[in-house]
């Protein structure tokens, strides 16, 4: 079955998921330049899908897939970071 649609990519529609929840977890956070950075990873992650998938290559759209997969570890390490200096969020 062929995709046609972004928002047939599960991958995508979780990555959105992901943003959402950062998102609504750090709201009302006070250390704005870590919730900045954390937030604009997650984001990188839906947009680096879609931007990808768009570029109607599988080829670029493997290479966009890599780029978000890096993102997903920045967010990672930004929630790492999040526990061990007991931000609360």
């Amino acid at each position: 079955m062929k995709i046609l649609a972004l928002e047939d990519l599960v991958a995508w529609q979780k990555a959105l998921g992901l943003v959402v929840g950062i998102y609504n977890k750090f709201r009302e956070s006070r250390y704005f330049s870590f919730k900045d950075q954390t937030c604009r990873a997650a984001i990188s992650i839906s947009n680096n899908i879609a931007e990808g998938f768009d570029r109607n290559s599988k080829k670029e759209f493997v290479r966009f897939l890599y780029i978000a997969k890096g993102s997903c570890a920045e967010v990672k390490s930004m929630m790492f970071l999040t526990f061990r200096l007991n931000y609360s969020v």
